[in-house]
């Protein structure tokens, strides 16, 4: 398998648990939970970012 393909596959399942912690976070009734859900979500997000940064060249410096 090539190492883009092994990088495709490892930002799709990213996206994939992201989605997942969201819909979580829509489904509880606890606004501390949902909080913590969406943070998770969130940082997620942004490594699917940095990765895709990463293979195009366009580093960016973290927050």
């Amino acid at each position: 398998m090539s190492v883009a393909r092994e990088s495709g596959d490892r930002a799709q399942q990213l996206r994939d648990k992201a989605r997942q912690m969201n819909e979580a976070a829509e489904r509880t009734t606890d606004p501390e939970q949902r909080q913590r859900l969406q943070e998770k979500a969130r940082k997620l997000q942004e490594q699917i970012e940095q990765q895709g940064n990463m293979g195009t060249g366009n580093i960016r410096p973290p927050k």
